[in-house]
């Protein structure tokens, strides 16, 4: 069974999560953490919980799901693994701090440590995840979907309610919309959505409710 812990981070309120299982082996999803406290917190849960972090997977190249890379980097030993069709963001992640907010970003930022494509499983403990290509918020955007489980990380593409946005450097509407009515064809309606901002919700919730997928 999975135990999943949610840390709400940085100024963009973005969700970080820590997903372990009884072998102690953990993976860490979007590491947004930016102020000191939210690294403490991240770092102190793994420490505390004897947990071993095995992979840490970037859902997508923005800024604040990257954030605290260097914090799993110098703790962990840990690079980031995302999608190939992100390279050019994840290249870019201090200027796109200055462009979103203003930020002079000078904290050293860990290279990539693996660029995957579609299919790309996840292992850790006794589980897996696979690697959903969902092209458009980014191009390289991805779900994370641990099939015994019955859960998705959605990252940046689907929300409760809502989408993410494509008006931002590479984003298309048309890419997000198919990647959405392709997911929602694929994955059971009872799935558990976590998503890279806000409250989780259910595949067959927004099949049903969300405007953008109806």
């Amino acid at each position: 069974m999975l135990s999943i812990e949610k840390f709400e981070c940085n100024m963009f309120q973005e969700n970080c999560y820590i997903v372990s299982d009884e072998s102690k082996e953990c993976i860490i999803i979007d590491c947004g953490a930016f102020y000191e406290e939210e690294r403490c917190a991240v770092v102190n849960y793994i420490k505390d919980n004897g947990l071993t972090p095995v992979h840490l997977i970037s859902t997508h190249g923005h800024i604040d799901h990257n954030f605290g890379n260097n914090t799993i980097a110098d703790n962990f030993k840990l690079m980031p693994e995302v999608s190939s069709k992100d390279e050019i963001l994840m290249n870019n992640l201090a200027s796109q701090a200055k462009a979103f907010i203003g930020l002079e970003y000078n904290v050293p930022i860990p290279a990539v440590g693996k660029y995957f494509d579609e299919n790309y499983i996840i292992e850790f403990g006794s589980h897996s995840m696979t690697v959903l290509p969902t092209p458009g918020h980014t191009p390289g955007s991805v779900m994370l979907f641990c099939k015994e489980e019955n859960v998705v990380f959605s990252g940046d593409t689907l929300f409760k309610m809502s989408i993410g946005r494509t008006d931002f450097q590479l984003g298309s509407y048309k890419d997000i919309i198919e990647s959405l009515k392709h997911i929602v064809g694929i994955l059971p309606a009872d799935t558990t959505v976590l998503p890279g901002h806000g409250d989780k919700t259910t595949i067959g919730f927004e099949a049903t409710h969300n405007p953008f997928i109806k």
